[in-house]
């Protein structure tokens, strides 16, 4: 599938948002989301994606990020049509490993239409494949086994704490509208152990993980040009999500996020009490493309800097989704003080991002 990723792009991209939001399932207030069911794929709504990323240490101790996304869209063409070849679900992925050793972000994706049992997003529980990449459910948590160019993962997250869910029982707000919503949970702290393959060597690691599980039909407000995102598992074994959308001048539309504390209460937090401020900015050799990645950050009563493993974690998804962005490995720290580790996402900095 990999020769697939650059013409299933090309003949998908302007078709994938053509359909109006009504043609879609839509994202409802009041709406409880269960389990297991909602751990599923949702395809009557437009967009969808799982997006693991987490902190190991091999037996050296030696600190490596691993992210990995499987996307999933609706492009409301050829639904009609009775062929199964035709594209009534497209499926992307991207893998990522952040080794300062190698001092560059490894990454690989791919991208196919559903079907035929290579390419598939079950319903009922995790279960996205996509050839011999797949992210499944399993008793204790989840199992994700990925052959890159580059790199081979083989990894189980053990779950060790309940479902985070976003935003208002489950609804997150993504901008100034109502309807500028999806439904969003997440699984901070899960346990990681398994193994990494670089160059026909395998090392065991083990670590923390964090899963987001996010769906929706609506676009992203017009004035929006892309997002800052992070989540932390913090060291007390609390947990945290903070997002801002920027506007096409840099500034802030919208933002929210959650925190879970130690002792399991959780607060969401309103746009007003979370800021991103740009600490120190990093180039891309590549792109030219200037991107924040050492921040500082207020969510709620927490204040904090974000730094990360490495500045170069650019991921060049042109091939799949169309886009290139920053997504890496960052830590925590307030006071002099390591408050947690997670991944920072930084969209539309290239350009302003198209959903």
């Amino acid at each position: 599938m990999r020769g697939k990723a650059v013409s299933l792009f090309a003949m998908f991209a302007l078709l994938c948002g053509a359909a109006p939001a009504q043609d879609y399932a839509p994202v409802k207030p009041g709406h409880e989301l269960q389990f297991p069911r909602d751990h599923g794929s949702h395809p009557q709504f437009r967009t969808e994606w799982w997006y693991l990323t987490g902190w190991v240490k091999d037996k050296d101790g030696r600190d490596l990020g691993i992210q990995i996304t499987f996307f999933r869209n609706r492009p409301r063409v050829a639904e009609d049509n009775p062929s199964k070849f035709a594209p009534r679900q497209l499926l992307f992925a991207h893998a990522a490993l952040a080794d300062a050793k190698a001092g560059k972000l490894q990454h690989d994706q791919r991208a196919a239409r559903a079907g035929f049992g290579l390419a598939e997003a079950k319903e009922g529980a995790t279960e996205v494949v996509l050839d011999d990449w797949s992210l499944r459910q399993t008793a204790s948590g989840y199992r994700a086994d990925i052959a890159a160019r580059e790199f081979t993962y083989a990894l189980e997250f053990r779950t060790t704490q309940p479902v985070l869910l976003q935003g208002e029982r489950g609804l997150s707000r993504k901008g100034p509208l109502a309807a500028q919503a999806s439904y969003y949970y997440s699984q901070p702290q899960l346990a990681v152990s398994g193994s990494i393959t670089v160059k026909g060597e395998t090392r065991a690691v083990s670590g923390t993980a964090w899963l987001d599980h996010e769906w929706s039909s609506e676009y992203l407000a017009a004035e929006a040009a892309g997002w800052d995102w992070v989540g932390l598992n913090l060291a007390d074994g609390g947990a945290l999500m903070a997002f801002r959308m920027r506007d096409t001048q840099g500034g802030t539309l919208w933002a929210g996020g959650t925190l879970r504390a130690a002792d399991g209460r959780v607060k969401s937090l309103a746009p007003d009490e979370v800021q991103f401020e740009p600490v120190r900015r990093w180039r891309s050799p590549r792109t030219q493309t200037e991107y924040p990645v050492a921040l500082r950050v207020r969510a709620g009563e927490l204040r904090f800097e974000l730094e990360p493993l490495m500045d170069d974690q650019e991921l060049d998804a042109r091939a799949s989704t169309g886009t290139i962005y920053w997504e890496g490995a960052v830590s925590a720290k307030s006071g002099g003080k390591r408050l947690g580790f997670g991944y920072l996402e930084l969209t539309g900095y290239w350009r302003r991002l198209q959903l």
